[in-house]
């Protein structure tokens, strides 16, 4: 007989009723993609790590309050990350000097390949982040959630705690004002214009 994963639905259930297991199969099943998101936004690993446990831990300490609109824990975990983003970034404008102290001492990676591959990839994601920080906040937030993670209209509005309409006139203005910041880079590959191109989420 083959085994059909329980849905996030049935698993938040359990969650809520303080089943560790079953937080840990929602953990298993989603944290990387928060993680991913977190590195997005953060354009550093280790500090995508830290948020990413954070995402978790406030999640499973305000469990008994949270209700899915949907199928899916996504949208809620989105929104939790994109709080602790705001927060870490309020944290690093107080405590600039004392994180820099901490960050200039990594651990570091197992081998000088995977070394250069992060380094490669924090530099690319920083090159982004700099385009991308000329926009309002709300528009930033809106453009990775719909394009880098790709949440609809719909998951977005929920994670962001915003009407839909919201959302999708956010999305347009950011892309309309990346296009114009990103356009001379359009020949530096998919990472740039992937920013900008109009599909619909």
């Amino acid at each position: 007989m083959t085994y059909q994963p329980l849905a996030d639905a049935d698993l938040w259930s359990r969650a809520r009723d303080g089943d560790e297991r079953a937080f840990g199969e929602l953990f298993d099943r989603h944290s990387r993609t928060v993680y991913n998101y977190c590195f997005r936004r953060t354009a550093d690993w280790s500090v995508a790590e830290d948020l990413t446990a954070m995402v978790f831990m406030e999640t499973w300490r305000r469990r008994s309050h949270v209700r899915l609109s949907g199928d899916s824990l996504l949208p809620w975990l989105y929104g939790v990350a994109t709080n602790t983003l705001h927060n870490h970034r309020r944290s690093l404008r107080r405590h600039r000097a004392a994180l820099a102290r901490v960050r200039a001492r990594p651990t570091p990676p197992n081998d000088a390949a995977t070394a250069a591959s992060r380094l490669e990839a924090e530099h690319e994601m920083r090159e982004v982040l700099d385009s991308i920080r000329k926009l309002p906040r709300g528009d930033q937030e809106v453009l990775a959630l719909c394009v880098w993670e790709g949440l609809g209209y719909a998951e977005a509005a929920v994670a962001l705690g915003v009407p839909i309409g919201t959302v999708r006139s956010r999305l347009a203005r950011a892309r309309k004002r990346l296009k114009q910041h990103l356009e001379p880079a359009r020949t530096d590959g998919p990472r740039r214009t992937a920013l900008y191109t109009e599909e619909t989420p």
